[in-house]
């Protein structure tokens, strides 16, 4: 079987960080139902479309596993329909905008009411605090949460990372906490609330510079490289290039074919217990024993020109040979992989971390899959719904109404013009 077989989502997300936790959900066997708005639905359906009205990559990436219901919970009909829906789910899920869900009329109180074992989870820009009424989307979470003072080179400005640690990074966070409520709820058998604010999140994500912050307090960060350049501190936690985090030295080198290839480069770490390993890899044994530069300390003045010399090296290969050849001597290198290099890489495709799907309107597309593997609880990547395709089915399988009940609601207009529902 597979892990949530058996939990029923109402899935109020949209975006990225509430989808990137209903799916994570869906694909652990979760059902997932995706309540959208009549007619426009998700706004990541038409976003950034590469195909004319055909919904777009941002939307199928991020809703695989998932039933769609349209549905205006502004009509009184839609609004009963909630209230069932509310009754028969397990979890309530949303990312809206602080109050929104207030607004509604569905404060955690009455849906409390409705039904006591559900688990009301939300994502947040801020937690309580001057902020917490501010809406936030992924760049600021970065910028907010600490990750962008700390990311980019000392001389240059603070930078956002490609990963998208603010929206994907809060969501699965969310995903844990949700399961851990229902974990509890086999105990107590209460529902409660769950929220992640994603400048916590990002924050988590970012807590190795929380920790040089506060060794700051005490002294230089002696493992930057600006320490071995003789250049004093400031008050707060540098920008430090592509240190490691670690303390151990790296940085990203050029390999053959830099001048061409925009990510022929390497990540190379000079690790104290490798080093002589290094020495004899890129012609330099006297290195090992030279006082200049055997140990960790002596080598900190000169990691530019140490890097240097190991750069003149890797230029003469290309980043998958450095690897090839520094793995078999456990030295660890990272070549930098470029999105096509991944989307090509067949291991990926064996493992399910890169599959196909193919979609009735898009045809065949690449996604990410489960990236959490479990032995006993299969994932199986299917697509993400058309908007409403599963509107009628929901209303007749989950909350028990016969014909005349779903015509009812389709004449109130509460799931959108029938026509529209049946053209889906």
């Amino acid at each position: 079987m597979k892990a949530l077989e058996g939990v029923r989502i109402l899935d109020f997300t949209h975006v990225q960080s509430g989808p990137t936790c209903t799916q994570l959900l869906a694909w652990f066997g979760a059902d997932v139902i995706k309540i959208e708005r009549p007619g426009t639905g998700d706004i990541t359906r038409g976003q950034l479309q590469d195909i004319p009205k055909v919904d777009s990559l941002y939307f199928t990436m991020l809703n695989h596993n998932k039933r769609s219901i349209t549905l205006d919970t502004k009509n009184p009909k839609g609004k009963q329909v909630l209230e069932r829906l509310i009754k028969e789910c397990d979890v309530l899920v949303e990312n809206f905008g602080p109050g929104v869900l207030d607004r509604m009329g569905f404060p955690w109180e009455t849906i409390n009411r409705l039904n006591p074992k559900m688990i009301v989870a939300s994502i947040k820009g801020f937690g309580p605090g001057p902020y917490e009424d501010c809406k936030v989307y992924e760049n600021v979470a970065q910028c907010t949460g600490g990750a962008a003072s700390t990311t980019g080179f000392r001389d240059g400005p603070p930078l956002v990372t490609g990963a998208q640690i603010g929206d994907s990074g809060t969501g699965l966070h969310l995903a844990l906490g949700i399961v851990t409520a229902l974990y509890q709820r086999t105990n107590t058998g209460k529902g409660q609330r769950v929220t992640c604010a994603m400048q916590d999140g990002v924050l988590n994500l970012a807590r190795v510079k929380l920790r040089d912050q506060q060794r700051l307090a005490h002294g230089p960060l002696k493992e930057y490289s600006q320490y071995g350049e003789g250049i004093p501190f400031g008050a707060a936690v540098p920008r430090a290039g592509n240190d490691s985090g670690g303390g151990q030295p790296g940085r990203i080198l050029k390999c053959q074919g830099w001048e061409q290839d925009p990510d022929a480069y390497i990540y190379f770490i000079t690790q104290a217990p490798v080093w002589e390993k290094i020495c004899d890899l890129i012609g330099e044994p006297t290195w090992k024993t030279d006082p200049e530069y055997a140990t960790p300390p002596a080598r900190l003045p000169k990691l530019n020109a140490i890097f240097a010399r190991v750069e003149q090296w890797t230029m003469t290969k290309t980043k998958f040979e450095v690897m090839d050849l520094c793995n078999a001597v456990d030295i660890p290198v990272g070549p930098i992989l470029s999105m096509k290099e991944l989307a090509e890489d067949q291991s990926l495709r064996a493992t399910g971390t890169v599959v196909e799907v193919d979609h009735p309107t898009r045809g065949k597309y690449l996604s990410v899959g489960n990236p959490i593997k479990l032995s006993d609880s299969p994932t199986e990547v299917e697509r993400s719904p058309l908007l409403g395709e599963h509107t009628e089915e929901i209303l007749r399988d989950v909350l028990g109404y016969d014909h005349s009940g779903i015509s009812e609601i389709q004449q109130s207009g509460a799931i959108g013009a029938p026509q529209a529902i049946a053209a889906e």
